[in-house]
């Protein structure tokens, strides 16, 4: 028996099989490649759901948690850490001034999002928050409630209240579902899981047009385009309007668990002690980890890279969809990467990562394709060249 079918055996016996998982086992990893354990490398398309979205196992990063592993991990939150106070300083810096909580994932950071936006209308009786069709945001009750897929609520039901589904880049749709009871608009400026749908300019501008109106809250849920990955430290920043709540996770830990909710400062006071927390919220070891992500973006010029090879890349595959019938759209910004197909796209993902290629498929037809940031042109190429494999066999 080899490493990878003791390993499955172990999770059959042991792990609760809350995920679908190929036998594939990952040992090591570095920058785009990745070992599984039995020595086989692959090209990693798909790091972590862009956790890792400066590379894996990143120097600059593992160098800052492997010397604060040695001087201290955890701090109550009760006292002052001077980690969690530099990172907070410097997400503002690159945001927008306000003030940030910190927690341990994305589903958190927009529980906490939702929070602040049902405390600041609660005395004028908002309490709903208005969610976009095919959004996702996160495994929680409240996060399956906000989130516009139906399949992520089945067998949970009844769901907490106060969430309103409506289309994505439809703003007519938006001034219809606006309420009285109304208190906030939450939405992905690119909705990653369901399927790389990307906010109009003008969409996002009249969001902000129509919450400044209202006054009710525009939060930005981060996760995934967050720190760099759109070729901008954050999403927002390519459209000239800016949120007055963004939740971020995945990519600002490098590889360790975290999760943000930045309030602007007309929001910044609405959550008050006793009203929200986090244990394990901003320790100084993924403080430390997400200061160096900070770090190795701007010594590395990974914002400029990852404009430059995404722009390579999306030539590259569109190249793929002149030759193929099947690829009906690419689309894309920056580092993330959709392929729409006219067929399932399950067999694909399965072939590419036989071939060596580790991508995602989501919404049963959609390729996502979001390298790390630091991914060079040769490593495109390889990619490219695999993809144009399999789909040659299709």
């Amino acid at each position: 028996m080899d490493k990878t079918s003791e390993v499955v055996r172990m999770y059959d016996k042991y792990v609760m099989c809350t995920y679908k998982r190929v036998p594939f086992c990952l040992e090591k990893a570095k920058g785009c490649k990745v070992w599984d354990i039995d020595g086989k490398m692959y090209l990693d398309f798909f790091p972590g759901w862009a956790v890792s979205g400066i590379g894996h196992c990143h120097p600059i990063v593992t160098g800052a948690i492997a010397k604060q592993a040695k001087k201290l991990l955890h701090v109550s939150n009760n006292y002052y850490s001077e980690l969690q106070g530099l990172l907070a300083k410097k997400i503002i810096e690159e945001s927008f001034k306000g003030k940030v909580f910190f927690a341990n994932s994305g589903a958190e950071a927009n529980e906490a999002a939702v929070k602040l936006a049902r405390r600041y209308g609660h005395d004028k009786g908002r309490y709903q928050v208005i969610t976009m069709l095919k959004s996702f945001h996160g495994r929680t009750l409240g996060m399956i409630a906000a989130t516009g897929q139906d399949k992520v609520k089945k067998g949970f039901e009844p769901v907490p209240e106060g969430f309103v589904h409506i289309p994505f880049n439809d703003i007519e749709a938006l001034k219809e579902a606006i309420t009285d009871k109304t208190a906030a608009v939450m939405f992905e400026p690119i909705q990653c899981e369901g399927g790389i749908n990307i906010a109009s300019r003008e969409y996002m501008k009249e969001v902000r047009k129509i919450c400044d109106e209202k006054d009710i809250l525009m939060i930005l849920d981060e996760v995934q385009t967050g720190m760099g990955r759109t070729g901008e430290i954050f999403c927002f920043k390519n459209y000239g309007v800016t949120p007055d709540v963004m939740t971020l996770a995945k990519a600002i830990g490098g590889g360790v668990p975290i999760g943000v909710c930045v309030a602007s400062e007309k929001f910044q006071d609405v959550l008050t002690p006793g009203t929200h927390a986090s244990t394990f919220g901003g320790s100084p070891l993924v403080s430390a980890a997400a200061l160096a992500v900070f770090e190795a973006i701007k010594k590395e010029k990974l914002l400029q890279n990852t404009k430059k090879q995404g722009a390579y890349l999306t030539k590259k595959l569109n190249g793929l969809k002149k030759k193929y019938h099947f690829i009906k759209e690419i689309r894309s910004m920056g580092l993330v990467i959709g392929v729409e197909l006219s067929i399932e796209g399950e067999t694909i993902y399965s072939k590419c990562l036989e071939a060596g290629l580790l991508i995602n498929c989501t919404q049963g037809n959609i390729l996502r394709i979001m390298p790390p940031m630091n991914v060079t042109r040769f490593e495109i190429d390889k990619a490219v060249s695999i993809l144009d494999k399999v789909f040659a066999k299709i």
